[in-house]
């Protein structure tokens, strides 16, 4: 583990602007692709909407050339569909009504990182699948609401835990939130699932990715060949969700937003939460 891996970076207030100003291109971003998201679209078609709006910006998807041990990934979002959790590639897949995909993504500029994921309905979707989106994305906001000063990253994951566990779901344990700032990836680790008062204590100025990832069966996850997939391994269907927050007395504060996102898709007649 490098020196990186073990320290945990406190922002400063000119340091989360920018990660906000971030957060909110990629609010946008995500609400360009939520526009397209109808049956009969590519992922790749999505993939490149969400690139160039990026660029436009005179930022950089943080996902596009992320390189893992050498293994670069393709493209700018993680698209992942039904029983597919993270880290999807997308292709020439066209989205079917029914489905659900999880578009994950991230913006660099002036320095910094910020990273979000959002699960989008295709159309209509069975109650079942409905009520797993609705779930995941309320644990997200138990998870932020412990995210508070004097707390502990434990504090965080059981929060999660506790309530995707209440309604039967699996909570995915091999993939785990983290740190953000220069890096994409920096410590600590912020897993899904724990004991309250474990782990790292959390302070103010601390930025998290915080990022359930919910199974509407059992909680194990495979990878696909291509290194990068990463699916249930029963076949059923994921949710995942996932906001940069910042560490305050209180409670956790989003620094990226799903104002733009669910905007998009409150016009479509469509709702998450």
């Amino acid at each position: 583990m490098s020196k990186r891996d073990r320290i945990i970076y406190l922002k400063s207030e000119e340091e989360l602007e920018i990660i906000r100003n971030n957060g909110q291109i990629l609010g946008k971003a995500h609400a360009e692709v939520a526009k397209l998201i109808e049956p009969g679209i590519s992922t790749k078609e999505l993939d490149k909407v969400a690139e160039e709006y990026i660029k436009d910006h005179k930022a950089h998807p943080s996902f596009l050339g992320y390189d893992v041990g050498g293994l670069k990934f393709p493209s700018s979002l993680c698209i992942s569909v039904n029983d597919v959790v993270v880290h999807g590639i997308p292709s020439n897949r066209v989205l079917k009504e029914g489905d659900i995909v999880s578009i994950d993504c991230g913006v660099y500029k002036d320095g910094y990182h910020a990273d979000s994921a959002y699960t989008y309905p295709v159309g209509p979707i069975a109650k079942e699948v409905a009520d797993l989106l609705k779930r995941t994305y309320e644990s997200l906001y138990k998870g932020i609401e412990q995210a508070k000063a004097g707390n502990r990253v434990g504090d965080i994951s059981f929060a999660v835990q506790e309530h995707a566990e209440k309604f039967r779901y699996g909570v995915v344990r091999e993939l785990v939130g983290h740190g953000v700032g220069k890096f994409l990836h920096e410590a600590p680790e912020v897993p899904n699932f724990g004991k309250r008062g474990n782990g790292p204590k959390l302070q103010e100025g601390m930025v998290l990715a915080i990022e359930p990832m919910i199974t509407l069966g059992r909680r194990s996850v495979v990878q696909e060949n291509d290194n990068w997939t990463i699916r249930t391994e029963d076949r059923k269907q994921a949710a995942h969700f996932e906001h940069t927050i910042v560490v305050r007395k209180g409670a956790g504060e989003a620094l990226t937003t799903f104002e733009y996102i669910e905007a998009v898709l409150a016009k479509k007649n469509l709702t998450v939460a």
